[in-house]
């Protein structure tokens, strides 16, 4: 499974890096999960409002923050 995060390091991308590293970890779940700051790569994944979550080449969120559980429901529906 590769996530990303993507977001230009702002304290809310950041805090949305750490739920998903704790989600993949509280899940045990073999998963690469990449932070995103390039601009470029952000707008050509189609994210416009940041942070945004990516889930296999999927946007599975974005413009917010979503939860821990959240993170979780959105990683077991994959």
């Amino acid at each position: 499974m590769t996530i990303k995060v993507l977001g230009s390091g702002c304290a809310n991308c950041k805090r949305l890096l750490q739920i998903t590293h704790k989600a993949v970890e509280e899940l045990d779940i073999e998963a690469e999960v990449l932070y995103i700051t390039d601009i470029m790569e952000i707008a050509q994944a189609g994210i416009m409002k940041t942070p945004g979550l990516i889930i296999n080449d999927q946007i599975a969120s974005y413009g917010r923050i979503p939860t821990l559980e959240e993170v979780k429901t959105m990683l077991k529906g994959v």
